[in-house]
């Protein structure tokens, strides 16, 4: 049970691997080194393989499994006497014409990813929602990824590669063989992406989860894996590394209750010294919440082909400020430029994370800081990890009667819907967007603050259906090994009866942000947008880069046969997201990567694109 209260401050250390004193220690969580399985060493072709040919693909699936990740993190019930949050009521940012600073291209769409694929892997890739936007740009190069393929090309727009299947990729089995009968390969899903200009090298993670290649069911198998390129070329050569993430005893990992488990929506980040995944821990076939799993490694080791272990923090053990909590989404940061590394403590890496365990709305985040990072490139790492809890805004994961926050549209066409009605008497109408809830989105460390957002029921449970962008710049300290933090700017971006969904915040190395989401309601079909933000006068108005052209019109949001309510949850909202992505290049432009629904030729089942947007702030 938790009721709100004034904000209090809560600090813990975790030991990992050596035996270090500990001072006001409050709790230590279970840690392990693990082994990566053998480097693979694999060349693509320069540039990647094109993709297949561009039609109809008659040997489609859907991909139910892709459904069931990303679950709802699980809530505490909220206290009956406990008040209900309601947030400012915001004036609206306002909607203003795309200024000059930006341009953009038209990235990656459901029907180029199901169509991709060369040899074995031409026709063997799902149909599926959402398309997890993926992206990063640097040495002239921009690389997009969503579920589950991937592009490159140039920063005018100009494409560099074939669109590639993530099972190519990765060197795996085809998602689904075009054999009769068909056999199914490893299910990916959840992809990101980052170009470290401390190295100029490409880092590129997924999910892995184990299926049964007779009928495509889960097994009890799942990993992390992660491709770093040689060279700041992405066309060029790369490393793989895979390591297990299913915490059941087996292959050197911890044993936690519910398991096998699956690491879902891996978040990632780097400092001078490591790089970071953050999973939510799932059971794969239970219902087991088990919280956030910390995986950190040497980044140069990585880099030039050595890396043979990983460290394993769980930092779901650890006690939260309420009773009963489990700590979820702690968001791993990343900086535009090596100058913008914290270097105390022998390296620090910062995160944030959300403290909404009801889902009926807080008033604090919490900020994370994990020291000595540069222990990573020896033998025996020794990190410490704190965090301390920083008073907030309110903001709000769940909707009016605790439903799942959802994004109205402009009314359209919708073919699909109209099918379904025909043909299975569905009576379905206009799908909303499912928003995900408020747990923490992309961070980025810049001029020495931490930058964030969640989306949030925008006046607070009971008062409104609308979805707006709660977001945070966090100033850190951790001299001397002691970790404080304060609330620098914070802020709601609103669209009057329009809703902003999915936000993320790129950062120039001087401070300057432009923050990505999609804008979607009775004025607008989903449509690519952003505002810039900075940390002395937070956010500007909005301003659309790129105006849908249709409504969503997609399977996730029908009742049908193809996607029954107990796998797409459509009683909600068609699957949306499941995230937008900013980053900053060399030149101090911020690039976007935000769903939207363009005006191209679909393919039957779905009908979403992606717009790349470049900004000068």
């Amino acid at each position: 049970m938790k009721v709100l209260r004034p904000a209090t401050a809560l600090s813990l250390i975790l030991l990992t691997v050596t035996a270090l004193p500990l001072r006001h220690v409050t709790a230590a969580a279970p840690s392990r080194i693990q082994s990566i399985e053998p480097v693979t060493l694999y060349a693509t072709t320069s540039p990647l393989p094109a993709g297949g040919a561009q039609t109809d693909n008659p040997s489609a699936h859907a991909d139910t499994n892709l459904l069931k990740v990303n679950r709802p993190i699980p809530r505490l019930p909220k206290a009956t006497n406990a008040p209900t949050p309601v947030l400012p009521a915001p004036a609206g940012n306002g909607i203003a014409p795309v200024p000059p600073v930006a341009s953009g291209f038209n990235g990656l769409t459901n029907r180029e990813q199901e169509l991709a694929g060369t040899g074995q892997y031409t026709l063997s890739q799902p149909f599926l929602e959402p398309p997890d936007q993926g992206l990063c740009v640097g040495n002239g190069s921009v690389l997009e990824v969503v579920n589950v393929a991937l592009q490159v090309d140039s920063t005018s727009g100009a494409p560099a590669s074939g669109i590639t299947p993530l099972n190519q990729f990765f060197r795996l089995p085809p998602s689904a063989s075009r054999t009769n009968p068909t056999i199914f390969g490893p299910d990916l899903s959840d992809p990101k992406c980052y170009y470290d200009t401390d190295l100029g090298r490409w880092f590129l993670t997924v999910l892995e989860i184990g299926v049964d290649p007779a009928t495509g069911a889960f097994t009890n198998t799942a990993a992390q894996l992660i491709a770093v390129s040689q060279s700041s070329d992405p066309l060029g050569i790369w490393y793989l590394y895979r390591f297990s993430t299913t915490d059941d005893g087996t292959g050197g990992t911890q044993t936690h209750p519910g398991c096998p488990c699956f690491g879902d929506q891996p978040l990632m980040g780097a400092d001078k010294n490591g790089f970071y995944v953050s999973t939510n821990e799932f059971s794969i076939l239970g219902t087991a919440f088990n919280g956030t799993q910390l995986y950190a490694l040497s980044k140069a080791q990585l880099a030039n082909g050595t890396a043979s272990q990983v460290v394993h923090l769980n930092v779901g053990a650890l006690p939260t400020p309420d009773q009963g909590g489990i700590w979820y989404s702690v968001q791993p940061a990343t900086s535009p430029e090596p100058g913008q590394f914290e270097t105390a403590n022998n390296g620090t890496e910062y995160f944030l994370s959300a403290l909404d365990f009801t889902g009926f709305g807080d008033n604090r985040i919490a900020t994370w800081a994990l020291m000595n990072t540069a222990s990573l490139d020896s033998g025996t790492p020794s990190l410490r990890l704190r965090v301390v809890i920083v008073g907030s805004e309110t903001y709000v994961g769940l909707a009016p009667g605790g439903r799942e926050l959802a994004a109205t549209q402009k009314p359209g066409p919708i073919p699909l819907a109209t099918f379904f009605n025909f043909y299975f008497h569905t009576n379905n109408g206009l799908e909303l967007l499912q928003a995900n809830d408020d747990r923490m989105n992309q961070v980025v460390f810049s001029a020495g603050k931490l930058w964030s957002g969640v989306n949030t029921a925008e006046n607070g449970i009971g008062v409104s259906t609308n979805v707006g962008i709660a977001y945070f710049i966090v100033t850190p300290s951790s001299a001397g090994g002691t970790l404080s933090a304060t609330m620098t700017n914070q802020g709601y971006v609103s669209a009057g009866r329009d809703n902003v969904i999915f936000p993320s915040i790129g950062v120039t190395p001087s401070g300057k942000g432009v923050m990505s989401f999609t804008l979607s309601g009775p004025d607008f079909y989903p449509s690519a947008a952003y505002a810039l933000v900075d940390a002395t006068n937070g956010a500007g108005n909005i301003h659309a880069s790129a105006l849908g052209a249709k409504p969503e019109d997609g399977f996730t949001g029908y009742n049908s046969p193809i996607c029954p309510p107990q796998v797409c949850n459509n009683q909600v909202g068609a699957r949306w997201g499941d995230y937008s992505a900013a980053v900053s290049d060399e030149q101090g432009n911020v690039w976007l990567g935000t769903e939207y629904i363009p005006n191209l030729s679909r393919l039957f089942f779905a009908n979403w694109g992606s717009f790349i947007t470049q900004v000068t702030p």
